[in-house]
């Protein structure tokens, strides 16, 4: 169906309307105030971006997680109508994870409130690093190297590492990259989480690897900061080849399970 400049105008108005219902003046407890992000009023974009690998019986899982099985439980044939049933865990496939995982009492998925799930997002490239070392573990100095070149980051934004494991997605043994000694992926320093969140004040953080934290890292030290605050984990993204270093604003969508340790999410990155 052929549609009209005005139709495309219109349409793209109705988007940033339905946006604007998400957003609200609260901020996730444990962050500052960020009077950028409390004022908006709409997203200006040119392209939206999925960040969300397609789920299937075949995606990396992270070892020992239940299987990813889908089930026919209706079809066209016999019921008029096509349906499945789903299984998966609450950390496979593009997923965020909630402070409960971490910490007992904390809360689950379902607490997060819409609008901290719009945030401005700035993209840090790493491939160039991660690519002859897969234990390289992202430091400070990573970090302010990035900011000479593209100004301070702002407070209250969810910073995304690109280290290239993205295209590894649909080969899961180098994805994990499991040996006796466990995974082997690049992840966030605990210095540098903590640098982020009290020197930066960020939402949040996200990388396309199986976790934020190194694989190499049992401690889980830069989901454990984070989360101590209600913060945002973004885990197994996709795409992020195709977002510029900064002025990205991500919508999460989260299944809303309750007191769930996490989530699969939908990521929407709109580009200005």
């Amino acid at each position: 169906m052929a549609v009209s400049k005005q139709g495309k105008r219109s349409l793209k108005r109705v988007c940033v309307g339905v946006l604007v219902a998400f957003l609200a003046v609260g901020i996730p407890h444990g962050f500052a105030e960020n009077k950028d992000a409390k004022g908006m009023q709409n997203i200006k974009f040119q392209k939206v971006i999925d960040l969300s690998h397609i789920i299937s019986p075949d995606i990396p899982l992270w070892p020992n997680d239940p299987p990813v099985t889908f089930d026919v439980v209706a079809s066209q044939e016999k019921d008029g109508y096509y349906l499945r049933r789903f299984s998966i865990g609450e950390h496979s496939g593009t997923h965020m994870n909630a402070p409960n995982s971490f910490h007992p009492n904390a809360i689950g998925i379902d607490a997060y409130k819409p609008e901290s799930l719009v945030r401005p997002a700035v993209v840090i490239d790493m491939r160039h690093l991660a690519r002859g070392n897969p234990d390289y573990v992202i430091g400070i100095s990573d970090i302010e190297k990035w900011e000479h070149v593209h100004g301070r980051i702002d407070q209250g934004a969810v910073v995304l590492f690109y280290t290239g494991w993205q295209a590894l997605w649909n080969d899961p043994k180098r994805f994990i990259n499991e040996d006796e000694k466990g995974p082997h992926f690049p992840g966030i320093g605990a210095a540098t989480t903590k640098f982020l969140l009290e020197e930066r004040h960020i939402a949040g953080v996200g990388i396309d690897t199986h976790g934020a934290d190194p694989g190499q890292d049992t401690i889980y030290a830069t989901n454990s900061q984070i989360l101590e605050k209600d913060g945002i984990v973004l885990e197994c993204l996709n795409n992020l080849d195709q977002l510029p270093a900064k002025g990205t604003t991500l919508v999460i969508g989260v299944l809303r399970l309750k007191e769930g340790s996490g989530s699969p999410v939908s990521v929407m990155a709109f580009i200005p």
